[in-house]
């Protein structure tokens, strides 16, 4: 670029404010407007309008922008950007230094776009109503022309807040009407009904309102702001690359497979078609030093150069970087660098207030917008409109689709001056002290011989990374991008809305792409401090969960059961009418406890009256309302048995039951679903005694939290005994489908006892087995080697008559036990003394209720004969391949037409066993929320929703997904605190390690954090049989 000669301008002599958006080689200077003969430019803006206006042939694109913004009146002017394309039809943004015609060669026949170039990390840092108005009409763009993909539930949510901003309210004619002659999205007419159902919940919503909660589920997704690149890796695999406000992003398709943040890259540049990222060390990685991706050309390469070098100044530098000075002879690399305000000065400015905010035109709304004349000085009395309650209800789809079509309206082109408009751009900012410092100490300037031929001057290249701290001078936002610490969020922001991040299944991948959240630390300060907060934040979140799992049976299952004529008609009317009044009454119920926990969380602890600071009334009104529901909790004993025999007298049924239980909505056994209501009655009592123990008798909400706990509690006493033949009988048939040859394993008075994986002792060594034990007999089988990943039933013992004897002297083999039944022997070794005696309780408790009996068990096996062979009959033991053994150590996650994770696989792949005591007080301790989740090796957290139940974690994005993305079977984990030289300085972290797989997870408060440890630590270590039926007489279980 040429030489500028500095001229005062006509508006500077007129006493106009100079705009400070652009420097130069002097600091606090701008490209003065060349004067002479004028061009007219077309811009297309985002409402799909046209405007012309007029510059001069030699100005530089900055002026054409500032142009734009003034038409406009927008303030922060610095998110957005033009486009257009190239020779090659390329398109690329306008350089804001260069010259127009130096970048367009037909300025009069090329149509620019104003479209949004920087997304922030977070909706609410955009001050202005206006910005957010423009925002949001980018997401309205992009969902049509099929950029921003998402499942069919979000993209209804993100039409239905934009029908609320252009014709508001729900009204039924009006929507159809206006859903006919509007396109949001390609194949709309089959989400119809669901944008209607959704528009219905946005009731009195404004405008503005609307536009925020719009950019609040659209930040969520996964391509919100995601321009995609297509490149190939060294294997020459097709990707795409992309940059956002955290770094550069990897995908293959529409899926993110890795992420390089800003604080590893040390820096960027470009040889011919070749980008290159250099990384910082890391003695953690397995990435190599420089990763290489090959795009389509070099014009390709340049382009997403640029972009990553403005993206990276924009949001981690403090303020605009220095120009270079200009070499002498030879100039090495691209000249190009980042020009305009950093975010960090865009939020100073709009923070200090100094503009005046005025009206707008929302050209697609039949509804007005005005924005305040008065001047908002603080972050805090900004615009940004409170959070509605249905805000929180967002599903985010694995399955991404790729929506096409774009609403075109009739374009109007009105031709704007430049030199009339300039001089009021942007009012100018305080200058800021020189250098171009980022916010973590990152510099754009490079050493010399790190230099590299092609862009190495303007690569990136950090001082070193930020060592993780509780408070900095930046705070990291939920996308990992810097943001002023100073600059607060809404506080009617529910921490329950916060960032969710794709997960990653811990099973199957550490290398993770998290995303930090250390703005939690902010929000979580701002929870109410009481203890019966969290209490009753856990009847909500639990209830959540609830509500999913009677939408399995309600909604999912019904669903399927109609479209297939495989249920008998009594069977059905026996069922479903049975849950959906449940459902109904559970669905007003979590609305009531929301909206007293937003009153509750909405106010500082000074201000808030008593009477929102309570939970009581609450549960008493509910609970009293469930006593009218008894009849159908009684009926679910007789369903579950009309379930069973009818799937054991229907072939067809019975694989219909099968199937389902392979959807990932059914993520336990379908008969465990039905245990659900009952199940819950327990929840709430418990909570219930947790908030009558903290209260002391003189609270206001001790008297309700009493009723309401003596209401519940004698409910439970009168569903108890029910309550203990349905779990029983529900664990007999879950443990008859995982086995062959146990076809009469469901009898009258048969209970389970325990089972767990033991070695027995055979000629050909010790060979794992898993062993069943009941009231009456003992069973061990091997998992077999079909595709039904199902256990063969070996043999029996029947318990009558045995007896059990420790023989570890005997055969040599540590915690090895010999077991002498009336028709055979066995010695079967556990992997630990703690395993032996559990096993050893149990099967001498089992053999004096053997003895106490009729007499001997009637026989089991239906297809396999007993194996009455003894350890010395070696050459005769049963066979076993080599594949099964291996087979333990393999994943958990097998593909099979038998779901390959039920607590028998389990404990076979964990060595380890469980006892129907622990699975009944596992059904006790199912616990909700949000935890932060991060791998050992990784440096950001992840939020996720988790649901404990059934011994295991299920990860979830948000607590509106209807099925889990990844699970985690605790059984065999070890459960601790992180030590000091793991150098995790965070509060409320603990730590799930089991041999080399380690996870954190970091809870919001001091109460979730030891409720999750209680939950998981009953899971993951068993008490003595002794201490747990004392404790479960004590809860009438």
């Amino acid at each position: 670029m040429g030489e500028i000669e500095q001229k005062p301008t006509p508006a500077s002599r007129l006493g106009a404010p100079e705009n400070s958006g652009v420097s130069t080689l002097e600091r606090g200077q701008k490209p003065p407007t060349p004067s002479g003969k004028l061009m007219t430019v077309k811009v297309q803006m985002l409402d799909d309008t046209q405007e012309a206006f007029e510059v001069p042939q030699r100005a530089p694109g900055k002026v054409l922008l500032d142009a734009v913004c003034s038409h406009l009146n927008l303030v922060e002017g610095d998110y957005f950007g033009l486009e257009f394309p190239d020779h090659k039809k390329i398109m690329v943004w306008l350089d804001l230094l260069k010259p127009i015609v130096k970048q367009i060669r037909r300025p009069k026949h090329v149509v620019v776009k104003f479209v949004v170039k920087f997304f922030p990390p977070d909706h609410t840092q955009l001050r202005e109503e206006l910005t957010r108005y423009l925002f949001a009409l980018q997401v309205k763009q992009d969902l049509a022309q099929g950029r921003l993909t998402c499942s069919d539930t979000s993209a209804a949510l993100l039409i239905s807040h934009i029908v609320q901003s252009e014709i508001g309210d729900f009204d039924d004619a009006l929507d159809r009407e206006h859903l006919a002659k509007n396109k949001y999205v390609a194949q709309q007419d089959t989400l119809e009904d669901k944008i209607m159902e959704f528009h219905h919940g946005h009731l009195g919503q404004t405008p503005a309102e609307s536009d925020f909660q719009l950019l609040e589920v659209a930040r969520r997704l996964d391509m919100y702001g995601i321009r995609l690149h297509p490149a190939k890796d060294r294997e020459g695999t097709k990707i795409n690359l992309a940059v956002a406000n955290t770094g550069i992003l990897v995908f293959q398709g529409f899926t993110k497979i890795n992420a390089f943040n800003w604080a590893k890259v040390r820096k960027l540049s470009f040889k011919r078609k070749r980008f290159l990222i250099k990384l910082r060390p890391d003695v953690n990685s397995s990435y190599q030093d420089t990763l290489e991706f090959l795009m389509a050309g070099r014009d390709f390469c340049k382009a997403f150069w640029k972009i990553c070098v403005e993206y990276h100044a924009f949001f981690r530098l403090l303020e605009e970087p220095k120009p270079k000075p200009k070499p002498v002879l030879f100039s090495r690399g691209s000249s190009f660098r980042f020009s305009g305000r950093t975010q960090k000065q865009v939020l100073d400015y709009v923070k200090e207030g100094g503009h005046k905010k005025v009206q707008f035109e929302r050209k697609h709304s039949k509804l007005h917008s005005v924005r305040s004349l008065a001047a908002q000085p603080t972050v805090e009395t900004s615009e940004v409109p409170k959070q509605s309650p249905q805000s929180t209800s967002l599903t985010f789809g694995e399955g991404a689709e790729s929506p096409g079509g774009q609403s075109c309206k009739q374009a109007k082109e009105t031709k704007v001056s430049a030199l009339e408009s300039g001089p009021q751009q942007s009012p100018a900012l305080a200058k800021n002290p020189p250098g171009g410092k980022a916010a973590d100490g990152t510099t754009l300037v490079l050493p010399e011989e790190e230099e590299e031929e092609e862009g190495g001057k303007d690569g990136i290249q950090p001082s070193k990374p930020q060592p993780p701290q509780p408070s900095t001078e930046l705070s990291i936002t939920s996308q990992g991008g810097a943001a002023p610490a100073h600059v607060t969020l809404s506080p009617n922001l529910s921490p329950d809305t916060k960032q969710a991040s794709p997960l990653m299944s811990p099973l199957l991948n550490e290398q993770a792409c998290p995303r930090t959240d250390d703005e939690e630390d902010g929000r979580r300060k701002r929870f109410p401090a009481d203890k019966a907060y969290f209490i009753a934040k856990e009847v909500s979140t639990t209830e959540r969960t609830y509500l999913k799992d009677l939408e399995v049976i309600a909604s999912w299952f019904q669903s399927m059961v109609s479209k297939e004529d495989s249920m008998p008609d009594a069977l059905k009317s026996l069922i479903f009418p049975n849950f959906e009044p449940l459902h109904k009454f559970h669905t007003n119920f979590l609305k009531e406890i929301e909206q007293r926990l937003a009153l509750w969380e909405g106010r500082s602890n000074a201000h808030v009256r008593a009477d929102h600071q309570r939970i009581g009334d609450v549960m008493l009104r509910n609970i009293q309302g469930m006593k009218h529901l008894a009849a159908h909790l009684w009926k679910h004993s007789e369903a579950l048995e009309a379930l069973e025999t009818a799937i054991r007298g229907s072939r067809r049924l019975e694989h219909f039951c099968r199937d389902f239980e392979l959807q990932k909505v059914c993520y336990l056994p379908l008969n465990s679903f039905l245990l659900r209501p009952l199940q819950r009655l327990m929840h709430y009592k418990q909570v219930l005694e947790r908030l009558c123990k903290h209260h002391a008798p003189s609270h206001a909400d001790f008297r309700d939290c009493r009723a309401a706990l003596a209401e519940i509690t004698e409910m439970v006493a009168q569903l108890h005994s029910t309550m203990l033949k349905m779990e029983n009988f529900q664990k007999l048939h879950e443990l008859k489908k995982d086995l062959i040859g146990a076809d009469n394993l469901v009898a009258p008075g048969r209970e389970f006892i325990r089972l767990g994986s033991l070695s027995k002792l055979s000629g050909k060594g010790l060979q794992q087995r898993m062993f069943l034990l009941f009231n009456d007999v003992l069973l061990y089988t091997s998992r077999g080697l079909t595709a039904s990943n199902q256990f063969k039933v070996h043999g029996q013992l029947p318990l009558y008559g045995m007896t059990i004897e420790e023989s570890e002297e005997e055969w040599g083999v540590p915690h090895c036990l010999t077991l002498r039944g009336q028709r055979q022997s066995i010695v079967v070794a556990a992997s630990s003394r703690s395993e032996m005696e559990k096993w050893m309780e149990d099967i001498q408790m089992a053999i004096d209720l053997a003895e106490k009996s009729n007499g001997p068990t009637p026989e089991l096996l239906a297809s396999s004969p007993p194996d009455n062979k003894s350890p010395d009959e070696g050459a005769a033991a049963e066979p076993e391949s080599e594949d099964d053994l291996s087979a333990s150590r393999t994943s958990l996650e097998r593909q099979a037409p038998h779901r390959g994770n039920t607590m028998v696989h389990v404990c076979w792949h964990r060595s380890t066993s469980v006892s129907m005591v622990d699975f009944s007080i596992a059904a006790e301790n199912q616990l909700s929320g949000n935890l932060l989740r991060k791998f050992k090796n990784s440096n950001g957290w992840q939020r996720l929703w988790v649901v404990f139940t059934n011994f295991c974690l299920f990860f979830y994005k948000s607590h509106q997904d209807s099925h889990p993305l990844a699970s985690l079977p605790l059984l065999g984990y070890s459960l601790t605190v992180p030590s000091e030289s793991e150098n995790i300085h965070k509060g409320y972290v603990f730590k799930l390690l089991f041999k080399s797989h380690v996870y954190y997870f970091r809870a919001e408060s001091e109460y979730t954090f030891e409720r999750w440890m209680e939950v998981i630590r009953s899971a993951t270590s068993s008490a003595s049989r002794t201490h747990i039926l004392s404790h479960k007489e004590s809860h009438l279980y």
